[in-house]
């Protein structure tokens, strides 16, 4: 671990920095503090090691969602790539959740470009897609990752 904080500033092989390959470390804390009780600390050594963690995974489900694009011949990963990538991966626990999320979503019109670009959403819109973003987190806390069950 102290290998890779000291190392954070040096440049990998194709010249991007390790820190801007990871998630930002104040959003990891941010999110890891949402499931744990208002009291808890969490160290700098466990923000840094979800961060490159969730970094990791990250990469991880991204690769196989691209590989099955360039098979496909396609060059745009989607959310059903991801779920499918999740699936493949094993990690099918996670990847239905995240399918409910996404038909969700989709449904509320997030995945919608022109409903983006006209600002006509209601506020009650954009408070229900707010809180969908952070019901897999909050569900989480009881449950095993089953938000819409």
């Amino acid at each position: 671990m102290a290998e890779n904080v000291a190392a954070s500033g040096s440049n990998d092989d194709d010249g991007t920095r390790e820190q801007d390959q990871l998630l930002p470390i104040a959003n990891v804390g941010r999110i890891m503090k949402q499931v744990l009780p208002p009291n808890a600390k969490i160290s700098k050594e466990a923000k840094e090691t979800m961060q490159e963690c969730v970094s990791e995974f990250i990469s991880f489900v991204t690769s196989e969602a691209s590989d099955k694009c360039r098979k496909e011949r396609r060059k745009t990963v989607n959310g059903d790539d991801v779920c499918c990538a999740l699936a493949a991966l094993g990690f099918d626990d996670y990847a239905a959740p995240l399918r409910r999320y996404l038909n969700r979503y989709r449904e509320l019109g997030g995945d919608n470009k022109d409903k983006a670009n006209n600002n006509n959403n209601s506020n009650e819109d954009k408070e229900e897609q707010s809180s969908l973003k952070f019901s897999m987190i909050g569900s989480s806390k009881n449950s095993n990752m089953r938000p819409f069950d």
